[in-house]
């Protein structure tokens, strides 16, 4: 079973995806650690140094080569992983996907309490400017994200992930 986590950045792809794995016992993958092994560089430093369209190319490579690779998974996927190099497609066709739709004011919350500087689309803004940012990229992302098997809106927790994947 391969199941791609999707959804804005601060969502819970990566707590969530890691106990969603131990709970079945399978891997767990991060997309933007894999990226950032095969380029040695944090993705800050990629985006700094190479731009986005050198990020955009290396994940989707990697992306396309894991999910060749590995055969159980739970992947977080980068937030902006499914909108570019039919990406979505790929997973769709590959395993289940599952699009995270947490509201926008809980994502700018976890995102104010976090360490901000290790997403560098909103690593340098103010809180009313990263809320305003989130709102945009989840305007410019829903196309994509609604095309996931599986929508859970709200917080989700571990057990509503379960419950999705045996139904």
């Amino acid at each position: 079973m391969k199941i791609f986590l999707l959804g804005l950045p601060g969502c819970g792809k990566t707590t969530l995806g890691k106990q969603l794995a131990r709970h079945l016992n399978i891997n767990f993958i991060d997309l933007d650690q894999e990226i950032e092994k095969l380029v040695n560089l944090p993705v800050r430093e990629i985006f700094k140094k190479y731009g986005e369209t050198f990020f955009r190319k290396q994940e989707s490579e990697t992306l396309r080569t894991v999910s060749d690779a590995q055969h159980d998974f739970v992947m977080a996927t980068g937030g902006g992983a499914p909108v570019f190099h039919d990406n979505i497609k790929i997973m769709n066709a590959v395993g289940h996907t599952i699009f995270l739709d947490v509201p926008s004011h809980e994502i700018t919350n976890r995102i104010m309490h976090s360490n901000k500087e290790e997403r560098p689309l909103l690593a340098a803004l103010a809180p009313d400017e990263l809320k305003d940012k989130i709102e945009f990229l989840r305007s410019q992302r829903i196309p994509f994200y609604s095309q996931a098997q599986i929508t859970l809106t709200g917080i989700v927790q571990l057990p509503d992930l379960i419950a999705a994947i045996k139904s």
